[in-house]
């Protein structure tokens, strides 16, 4: 009689901290894109490379009118390079949340109560967004 051993593998993530700061440098390094559909103009390399650099299409023998997406990602900025599979990037920049805008449902900062001792997201220094803020005691 003999006995059988198992190993059972399985993928296993980052501790949670490694995991955070990763998307932390990916968020601070974001780009602004905007779309091209301009995918027809230019060389049929051209297109290739750029839809490798974009990994928006994965089975590259797929016939040239049978791609999955008809556009592609295009830096706002012509001096920066394209994104990649691995970078952030974003459409629109956000909204100023320190400052009131109504037509946006956006309340601001100005008038409310901070803790002057946090680093966090209720601490004066945050919340005032750069314009100084009064301290009272209560």
């Amino acid at each position: 009689s003999g006995s059988c051993t198992v190993k059972t593998c399985w993928m296993r993530l980052a501790n949670f901290r490694t995991v955070g700061d990763n998307l932390k440098d990916r968020f601070d390094a974001a780009s602004r894109v905007m779309i091209s559909n301009n995918l027809h103009e230019g060389s049929e390399n051209d297109i290739h490379n750029s839809l490798q650099s974009n990994n928006i299409r994965r089975d590259h023998h797929r016939k040239k009118n049978n791609r999955r997406y008809n556009f592609q990602l295009q830096p706002s900025n012509p001096d920066h390079k394209p994104p990649t599979s691995k970078d952030l990037v974003y459409f629109e920049s956000s909204p100023n949340f320190c400052m009131k805008n109504t037509r946006l449902g956006i309340q601001g900062t100005s008038g409310r109560q901070c803790n002057n001792t946090s680093y966090g997201v209720d601490g004066c220094d945050l919340m005032c967004c750069g314009r100084g803020y009064r301290t009272q005691e209560v």
